[in-house]
């Protein structure tokens, strides 16, 4: 009897570091061991993208003719709703934006940071203003998380920089059937899409094109075996019920029209 009691406590121990190879992250990480960083991939400008660009100068008259008003209109109206929205500029399907006074400023392929200084030389070649401070940022900067996670959506990022470790924290993390062993991220990008698979055991994932994501990106956790089980169980749970009611309310009828019948 005793050694049946230790060897069911050598199973659930197997069982649970099993368990935990499963589902701890970046497993292979040597504590006190310094790892090099990988340069993080700027975010570049593409086609269809909405940028934020503010300048401003010693002269705020002469500033504000190159800034966007900051307004927005209400639908089904001509009046302005004055509620401190700023307007962006959309990049068009050639990569150019059509800035005030200027006019077309090829921004595809750009950083934000050199999008700036782009703008800011135009500005100062063209005698228009000569201290101006411009300010580029993403507008249209987001990713969408699904699969197992707690809570998927799409999410709005603040600057310009996230990793998929911080978007899955967005999400409040992956469930317990979510397979850290198979999460995807999908990317569009110079009119090809790629996927990308990431194991969020292993350090490997900083070496990713991926780990550092960019605007639009899809994340998706496939699940485990159990929930794809618990699907098909539910599937197949509903199926037999509605079978059963179908047979149920036909030998209803049958027994009406027995008892019709008899009556009669």
């Amino acid at each position: 009897m005793r050694n049946l009691f230790i060897i069911s406590l050598l199973i659930l121990a197997l069982a649970s570091c099993k368990t935990s190879e499963k589902i701890v992250y970046i497993q292979d990480v040597e504590p006190g061991v310094p790892q090099k960083i990988s340069p993080e991939q700027t975010i570049l400008i593409q086609p269809k993208d909405m940028m934020s660009i503010v300048v401003s100068s010693k002269d705020p008259d002469l500033a504000a003719m190159f800034n966007l008003p900051i307004s927005s209109y209400r639908a089904g109206t001509d009046t302005p709703n004055y509620n401190n929205y700023l307007q962006g500029y959309v990049v068009d399907n050639d990569g150019d934006i059509n800035f005030p006074i200027i006019g077309k400023i090829h921004a595809a392929g750009l950083s934000r940071w050199q999008l700036q200084e782009k703008i800011k030389a135009e500005l100062k070649s063209r005698d228009l203003l000569k201290d101006a401070i411009v300010t580029v940022e993403f507008m249209n900067f987001k990713v969408s998380i699904l699969g197992e996670v707690n809570k998927p959506g799409t999410y709005k990022i603040e600057g310009d920089k996230v990793t998929v470790l911080e978007a899955i924290a967005m999400a409040k993390d992956l469930t317990i059937y979510g397979l850290r062993d198979e999460v995807y991220v999908i990317r569009e990008q110079n009119n090809e899409r790629h996927s990308y698979k990431l194991d969020l055991r292993s350090t490997d994932i900083f070496e990713s094109p991926a780990y550092y994501l960019k605007q639009n990106d899809i994340v998706y956790v496939q699940p485990n075996k159990v929930r794809a089980g618990q699907s098909t169980l539910n599937q197949n749970s509903l199926k037999s019920v509605s079978l059963w009611v179908s047979i149920a309310s036909l030998l209803c009828s049958v027994g009406v029209m027995i008892a019709n019948i008899l009556d009669n």
